[in-house]
């Protein structure tokens, strides 16, 4: 079976510490944004977006949320199938997270989703790369690539031959129990690299890898509010994505580095979310029986509103959101039976200010 090979450092362990200290805060507060309408829909946008620019896709950022909202953008089709086949794939996800295991089937199903419409063999959609795929296009490599070229490769995955054998060392190390002894955030770290290393098929196999560790954070119950987009902090420097999957020796497959890099990633990933949540709450956490408040995206404007200015008035809440009166008086309601706001003065001279 497989069995990971690395050492915990002192670095990987101070990026650890900064991401439970960071999810702790975000799991705590008092406030929150909606995870489906914000944070969350940004992650998904930043992590097709991301994930697919790292193999080639070449949709600006903006064009990608275009696209997700339903807007018709110019594009070449496989470009566009990309995408939203990634972003298909990402929603899936909350289903596999219930499924017991992860199984050969799962991660085949994965990668049919991600290819669909985009190879040029459909028949290798969902389907291990085989010997013939070798003699047809000769070796899989895993190689950088900018504007769909290959740049530089990094290194030459098992031959095809080996790949059903490898694939079934990997799939039985997943669904091991001892691994979960393995923290969470490590575990997705060891997921992606193996998965890539072995390659098992003929494309597709950056995007599956990345989903695929996005997912044994999800079973793990470790992102389940969704707020990581990993790929984003891959995509931002991908050059230094490539010499981190460099680092591994192809004989010892020692993840030390590219341990380091990921949880890196994840750090980064999750203090940005910190931050966010901190600005909504001013660091105010909810008390130890009190819910946690989903605010939308009107909400968050009226409190960061009240951030600054300490009190608000339902006029000013009509200006600043361009809403009815009938609008704004149920908005405040929710906050004050939510009890976020409470109201302040009489008759008139109502206002609102935070509880």
């Amino acid at each position: 079976m497989f069995k990971p090979n690395f050492t915990i450092t002192n670095k990987t362990i101070r990026y650890l510490s900064e991401i439970a200290e960071a999810r702790a805060i975000i799991l705590n507060a008092r406030l929150i944004p909606k995870w489906e309408i914000d944070l969350r829909r940004q992650a998904l946008i930043n992590s097709a977006h991301a994930s697919t620019s790292i193999e080639g896709n070449r949709l600006s950022l903006e064009e990608v949320n275009d696209l997700m909202v339903g807007r018709k953008i110019t594009a070449t089709l496989k470009d566009k199938k990309e995408v939203l086949n990634y972003f298909e794939t990402l929603r899936y996800l909350d289903t596999l997270a219930k499924e017991k295991e992860i199984t050969e089937k799962v991660l085949l199903k994965l990668h049919k989703i991600i290819t669909k419409n985009v190879l040029d063999d459909p028949k290798n959609s969902g389907h291990y790369r085989t010997l013939l795929d070798e003699k047809k296009k000769g070796r899989v490599v895993v190689a950088e690539r900018v504007a769909g070229l290959t740049r530089k490769i990094t290194f030459m995955p098992p031959p095809a031959k080996e790949v059903p054998k490898e694939m079934k060392e990997f799939i039985g190390w997943l669904n091991n129990k001892k691994r979960e002894e393995i923290d969470p955030v490590l575990e997705a770290g060891i997921t992606h690299y193996e998965f890539v290393r072995i390659h098992p098929f003929v494309d597709g196999n950056g995007r599956t890898a990345r989903v695929l560790a996005s997912l044994v954070l999800l079973k793990r119950g470790f992102d389940t509010k969704r707020f990581f987009a990993l790929d984003d902090f891959y995509n931002s420097d991908r050059p230094r994505y490539y010499e981190a999957l460099k680092t591994v020796n192809p004989k010892t497959l020692n993840l030390t580095a590219w341990l380091e890099y990921f949880c890196e990633g994840v750090a980064v990933s999750a203090k940005a979310v910190k931050d966010k949540v901190m600005l909504l709450t001013g660091g105010k956490k909810k008390e130890q029986k009190a819910k946690q408040v989903a605010l939308d995206y009107k909400q968050i404007r009226v409190v960061e509103f009240l951030q600054k200015q300490r009190s608000i008035t339902n006029r000013q809440i009509r200006d600043l959101l361009k809403i009815s009166n009938k609008t704004a008086y149920k908005l405040l309601r929710d906050l004050i039976e939510n009890k976020v706001i409470k109201k302040a003065g009489k008759g008139r001279s109502v206002y609102y200010i935070f509880v």
